[in-house]
């Protein structure tokens, strides 16, 4: 076989994979407005978001002007958050309600981009700037559309973004007692009721401060644990004032009882 006809078969074997189009590439390069239109709501309507997503993107440069305009600027986005593709989609929503405040789809898409913003938040041990993002947006949708049908949804959400706050909160305090530093504990956990005494979590938060107060007296040299031992008994004092059916009683009586033992030697 001639070196020249070894050559013509590779570059006919090597062109193969390029040749070899889909009909959803055909469609995506060379589709007119019309068909792209159709397609995209069959792959849409068949649950397949990332195609309708591409082809609703490919049709956004088609359609601009027209009066499916807004319908496919929002298209593309639902199917983006279809596909779980949260950070793109609110992207969508927020540039389709820029340019169509007054779209039938306005309402709808404002949900969308503040559930998309929730959806993106992160776990409480991780970085909560997206969850302050949210809560923002949230927010301001309950005030702008209070009583819509999505209410009780976006309530729900603020619910759960305030709860992961105050966990972290609550959680980066305790961190201290875990690493058995009582003193920086109290400090830390009295802080956290400090900035927010609405903590969801105020009852552990006092329950580990009294524990981090008596701790932190029963490591004491003896002429310092009267003064600190004290410290405990207001802190006793101050939880079981607030929580007298708390789990946590039974085992700061305990520790109250044995204190003022203690105290009365």
């Amino acid at each position: 076989m001639s070196k020249l006809k070894i050559i013509f078969i590779m570059l006919a074997v090597l062109a193969v994979p390029f040749s070899c189009k889909t009909q959803f590439d055909e469609l995506l390069d060379n589709g007119d407005a019309d068909t792209k239109y159709d397609a995209a709501f069959e792959y849409f309507n068949a649950g397949k978001y990332p195609k309708a997503a591409k082809l609703f993107e490919s049709l956004a440069l088609l359609t601009g002007g027209t009066e499916r305009d807004d319908t496919v600027q929002f298209y593309w986005g639902l199917s983006n958050y279809r596909a779980k593709d949260y950070y793109t989609a609110e992207t969508n929503f927020e540039k389709f309600l820029q340019n169509f405040p007054s779209s039938s789809f306005s309402q709808q898409a404002e949900y969308l981009r503040v559930n998309c913003l929730y959806m993106s938040t992160l776990r409480y041990e991780l970085d909560q700037t997206p969850t302050y993002k949210a809560l923002t947006a949230l927010n301001e949708y309950l005030t702008n559309y209070y009583g819509s049908v999505h209410t009780d949804a976006v309530k729900r959400m603020i619910e759960d973004l305030e709860d992961r706050l105050d966990r972290k909160a609550y959680e980066n305090a305790k961190l201290y007692y875990k690493m058995e530093d009582y003193k920086a504990a109290r400090v830390a956990l009295r802080n956290v009721l400090k900035d927010d005494s609405e903590n969801r979590y105020r009852e552990d938060v006092l329950y580990y401060t009294a524990m981090s107060s008596y701790k932190f007296a029963a490591m004491s040299v003896s002429s310092k644990q009267k003064e600190r031992f004290l410290v405990f008994s207001d802190d006793y004092l101050n939880f079981v004032g607030e929580y007298p059916e708390s789990r946590y009683r039974k085992e700061l009586d305990n520790l109250y009882n044995k204190v003022r033992k203690h105290l009365e030697k």
